[in-house]
C-alpha cells in the first residue's frame, strides 16, 4: 500500500506565497519522479509541475513558469511545490501524485501511479 499526502494549503491573497509538501510512503515503493496538478471547480484536473528524481529535471506548466517551483526535499519520495506571486485563477486543489513513468506524456494524469487527497489553495483578489 501506498499513501501519497499533502499539506500546506490555505488561503492567502493575490500576491502572496505558499508552499505545498508532499511524501509518498510505502514499504517497498520507490518512484521515479512525482509531480504536482491542479483541479478548480468545473474544470478538469491540469498538469503544474514534475521533478525527477535521477537528473533532478523539472517540468511547469506554462501557466506557472517563474512563479512556482518545484523540489526534492532531502528525505525520499518527498517533494515541495513553492508557489509566488499567487493570482485568484491559482485557486484550486492541488494534488500530488507519484510515478515511475520517465516519457514525455508526463503532463497526462494517467501516467501517475498513485495520488494524494488533495489540498485547498484559495488565492483572493
Amino acid at each position: 500500500q501506498v499513501q501519497v499526502v499533502e499539506s500546506g494549503g490555505g488561503l492567502v491573497q493575490a500576491g502572496g506565497s505558499l508552499r505545498l509538501s508532499c511524501t509518498a510512503s510505502g514499504r517497498t515503493y520507490s518512484s521515479s519522479a512525482m509531480g504536482w496538478f491542479r483541479q478548480a471547480p468545473g474544470k478538469e484536473r491540469e498538469f503544474v509541475a514534475v521533478i525527477r528524481w535521477s537528473a533532478g529535471r523539472t517540468y511547469y506548466a506554462d501557466s506557472v513558469k517563474g512563479r512556482f517551483t518545484i523540489s526534492r526535499g532531502s528525505a525520499k519520495n518527498t517533494v515541495y511545490l513553492q508557489m509566488n506571486s499567487l493570482k485568484p485563477e491559482d485557486t484550486a486543489v492541488y494534488y500530488c501524485a507519484a510515478t515511475n513513468y520517465l516519457g514525455s506524456d508526463y503532463a497526462e494524469p494517467r501516467r501517475y501511479d498513485y495520488w494524494g487527497q488533495g489540498t485547498q489553495v484559495t488565492v483572493s483578489s
